[in-house]
């Protein structure tokens, strides 16, 4: 039996492995930056999740996309194999802030308005003016953000056999079914059930492009 994952796990990993890798105009890797804000894209250049950290880039978009250990994944809002890019916003000039540090509150504070900034641009940019995140940042003041980084998850071919439409829909179909599924055996939130309502337009929009695609019908 062999040991090694498959090769499109492998390629995941090695493509988010060079994505935070990448470095910034100041001579660091994106990825070992502690605090920033991140969004991820899915083939469509559709924004469909954003989040924050303060514990390294690398280490927090690692635990959405290689395995089952955050809520976003584990309640299936979020679907790992969705993902082609991460946008990144790294904010250096906090380095040194750590918990104990005093103003450590305050920059949390700060990094919240970050994810917030990032959450609302990211909706304006979106074509169903809604994306995944199951707990919306708290309203706040938007702020000017750092330059950012938008880097690509995975190499050419893996994109390639996971980007058709139709594995995209049978997984996105999946997602919701399992989505439905937490609903239906937890009392949840809203936010929960307006991700499964955010989820369910995607796939109804993906599905209309295939048949279009296929007849030259417009639905």
């Amino acid at each position: 039996m062999p040991a090694d994952p498959p090769d499109d796990v492998s390629a995941l990993y090695a493509g988010l492995r060079a994505a935070m890798n990448t470095h910034a105009p100041n001579g660091k890797r994106v990825g070992e930056c502690k605090w920033g804000v991140y969004l991820f894209y899915d083939y469509d250049g559709e924004p469909i999740y954003a989040g924050q950290t303060f514990e390294s880039l690398r280490n927090r978009i690692g635990r959405h996309l290689t395995n089952q250990r955050t809520d976003a994944v584990a309640m299936s809002v979020l679907d790992p194999f969705e993902v082609a890019e991460v946008e990144v916003w790294p904010f250096w000039r906090w380095a040194k802030i750590g918990k104990g540090h005093p103003d450590f509150a305050a920059t949390k504070g700060k990094l919240a308005q970050a994810e917030y900034t990032v959450y609302i641009e990211a909706l304006e940019k979106s074509e169903f003016q809604a994306i995944l995140n199951e707990k919306p940042p708290a309203a706040s003041h938007t702020i000017k953000l750092p330059r950012s980084h938008r880097l690509p998850i995975l190499d050419d071919a893996v994109r390639e056999a996971r980007e058709h439409p139709d594995v995209r829909l049978a997984r996105r179909a999946r997602t919701i079914a399992n989505l439905a599924r937490v609903i239906s055996e937890r009392r949840v939130e809203p936010g929960i059930r307006r991700t499964l309502w955010a989820q369910a337009q995607r796939l109804e929009a993906l599905a209309k492009r295939r048949l279009e695609a296929l007849t030259g019908e417009e639905g």
